[in-house]
């Protein structure tokens, strides 16, 4: 989309094509091309109301029914930051004493609409120049335009002094391709600028890929993994005065609702677990039980500190299965009981789950080679039985435990 497709899309015209396109849009895109046509909608504005719509259709997974009145871009999409988390982070930052953040490298904006719903003053700097006028547009969508503004331009040489606080998520696709960067130094601003923010401004939150080396995290930064609903999906270092501790798991439960236990905004669950991510957990034998833990627990290298609180231990020290002797409820970890303990033998495993009328399996994986489907299509399943097949390795060996899992 360029600037007079947006421009054309924020008049009146602009508007009743969205409408009419996100009643045609999820089906065949010829037919809704077709229909915007027929309705007297002109070929361009239709292309670009049918495209917005179709990516306001994709983002009410990370931003709900806001995303009906949002512009946005596919690279911005897929970046952007999921509210239930952007909504997190703002609490937090309110709660440290932030009311002034430069989001430098806004994007479409996402993360300074949640400081700017916390009673946060945004500041938003964006290098592509649609992309930010986007982000004003759903500023101004939301009821926020007095609260965030966006400027177009570099965000390093954004005066950040203007603001008590930064926030910066680094650019981490090509340009025009859209193919995703794994280099650092080659990040949109790069990453000697970013981490050298941490040492100008005493308050600095940068959002990282959850794979982020821990080597690369700054000296005395917290870094913090994020899990919505069992998917790991983002990481973030605070800086300087925000620290609290070296290494922080966040596990947000969207579907689970509030619960006695948790804590967060209205209709989500969050629970963490922190410490220091050096301890390593300690190695006995298969137990009764297996706990695989989430995957932002296995990332933040929190897996000793759950240990110590379900009292397992690992069977392969590097393998992130938990064993234990009881089952211990955690939201840190799905737990399985183990019924057999195999050393892997395709026809071993297929006479067994034929003797027990398997017929379904969830496959689960951890240091295995194996592809679950090919396996299962080996298995050549038959019956009406169920059963949890983990492959993993066992003091180094190849092992697949055949597990039922238990009730939460």
């Amino acid at each position: 989309m360029d600037a007079d497709q947006l421009a054309a899309l924020r008049t009146p015209e602009g508007s009743a094509a969205l409408a009419a396109a996100a009643g045609v849009a999820g089906g065949d895109p010829l037919t809704a091309a077709a229909a915007l046509r027929s309705a007297g909608v002109p070929a361009g504005l239709a292309a670009a109301a049918l495209t917005q719509a179709e990516l306001r259709r994709r983002a009410v997974g990370k931003f709900g029914p806001e995303a009906a009145g949002m512009f946005l871009t596919r690279p911005g999409l897929e970046q952007a930051t999921r509210r239930v988390v952007a909504d997190r982070r703002a609490a937090r930052l309110r709660a440290a004493g932030v009311r002034t953040l430069a989001d430098l490298g806004c994007g479409l904006g996402a993360d300074a609409l949640a400081a700017a719903r916390a009673g946060i003053r945004a500041y938003g700097v964006e290098a592509d120049p649609v992309t930010a006028a986007m982000a004003a547009a759903n500023a101004e969508a939301a009821g926020l335009a007095a609260q965030f503004t966006v400027e177009c331009g570099d965000a390093t040489a954004f005066d950040v002094t203007r603001a008590e606080a930064v926030f910066c998520d680094p650019a981490r696709r090509a340009a025009g391709t859209g193919r995703r960067i794994f280099d650092p130094n080659a990040y949109s601003p790069p990453w000697d600028f970013v981490t050298g923010l941490a040492e100008r401004v005493p308050r600095t939150v940068v959002k990282v890929a959850p794979g982020l080396d821990h080597a690369l995290i700054p000296a005395g930064a917290e870094a913090e993994w994020v899990s919505v609903d069992g998917d790991l999906v983002e990481a973030a270092l605070w800086c300087g005065a925000l620290a609290e501790v070296p290494r922080r798991a966040t596990l947000l439960r969207e579907k689970e609702g509030p619960l006695p236990a948790a804590s967060g905004r209205a209709g989500v669950a969050a629970y963490q677990l922190t410490g220091s991510g050096e301890i390593e957990a300690s190695v006995g034998p298969v137990r009764r039980f297996l706990y695989d833990p989430d995957p932002a627990v296995v990332r933040a290298h929190l897996v000793a500190e759950l240990a110590g609180e379900l009292d397992a231990t690992l069977a392969d020290p590097t393998i992130a299965y938990l064993y234990a002797d009881e089952a211990r409820p955690s939201p840190f970890a799905r737990c399985l009981e183990i019924t057999d303990v195999l050393p892997f033998s395709l026809k071993r495993l297929r006479a067994l789950l034929r003797e027990r009328r398997v017929g379904r399996v969830e496959i689960l994986k951890r240091g295995s080679a194996l592809e679950p489907e090919r396996l299962r299509r080996d298995l050549k399943l038959a019956g009406d039985g169920a059963a949890s097949l983990v492959l993993t390795r066992v003091a180094g060996a190849p092992t697949v435990l055949v597990c039922r899992p238990v009730p939460g």
